[in-house]
């Protein structure tokens, strides 16, 4: 495991924060978590691992990216204390539990396609207007892989256009479900991904910002993030 002295500070201190409102109900718990991390820079590629190098249980808690931050806010959710969270963030980040570069869970929507899942896909119930595609993961449509060494993933994703996430989706919406911004591409399902957050000042899309104006987690009005993405993809977490 790689995790760093200030690391193991922001955990404890993370920690103490979780077990204070282990009492809470899951949205409640999921924002406040999730605040943690407003103004932890954006990191990218903190991971480590390839198909020629062994994979390392990264726990980069000072600086995240989209896809580690999804993954830190979930296992602090399933953790009272540091072992709970190690071994939660294995479960979370890879398949079977096992550390390795082949069994990372790469997609977002593998976190409610693996056993068991993380999350539930509510895409497609949450608007008639969500759209079925076909994809084979992993492959490019320009040619090659995103992701070399791994295989070909054949998956069917739903996502709701931008244009038609009305009152009656953010209705729907509950407070730390998982937003992706679906990807036009074949060989991905999303491109980014945060948490949703009801606010009183209306929902935010909370996610760690790799835009230059931002390049930390922030919390972006949700309907100005629309503007700017083809559609969405929604799981919900099952805890």
């Amino acid at each position: 495991m790689r995790i760093s002295d200030r690391s193991e500070q922001i955990l404890e201190r993370l920690l103490a924060v979780r077990n204070d409102v282990s009492g809470s109900d899951p949205s409640a718990r999921a924002e406040t978590l999730s605040r943690q991390f407003l103004g932890t820079p954006y990191r990218a590629n903190t991971l480590i691992g390839s198909p020629a190098d062994p994979e390392q249980l990264v726990v980069e808690l000072d600086r995240v990216d989209c896809f580690t931050y999804a993954d830190y806010v979930e296992a602090l959710k399933r953790a009272a204390n540091r072992d709970e969270f190690i071994d939660a963030l294995i479960n979370v980040r890879y398949k079977d539990g096992v550390v390795g570069f082949q069994s990372r869970k790469h997609f977002f929507t593998d976190w409610a396609v693996a056993t068991p899942a993380l999350a539930t896909d509510v895409t497609a119930r949450l608007s008639p207007s969500a759209i079925q595609v076909h994809k084979n993961l992993n492959q490019k449509d320009s040619g090659g892989h995103y992701l070399p060494g791994l295989p070909v993933v054949p998956r069917t994703v739903f996502y709701i256009p931008s244009s038609q996430v009305d009152g009656g989706v953010l209705s729907q919406l509950r407070t730390g479900d998982y937003i992706g911004a679906f990807a036009e591409d074949g060989g991905l399902d999303v491109t980014h991904v945060g948490i949703f957050v009801e606010t009183p000042d209306g929902p935010v899309f909370r996610n760690a910002s790799s835009l230059r104006a931002n390049q930390k987690v922030v919390d972006q009005p949700l309907a100005e993030y629309l503007q700017t993405v083809p559609g969405i993809v929604v799981l919900r977490p099952v805890q």
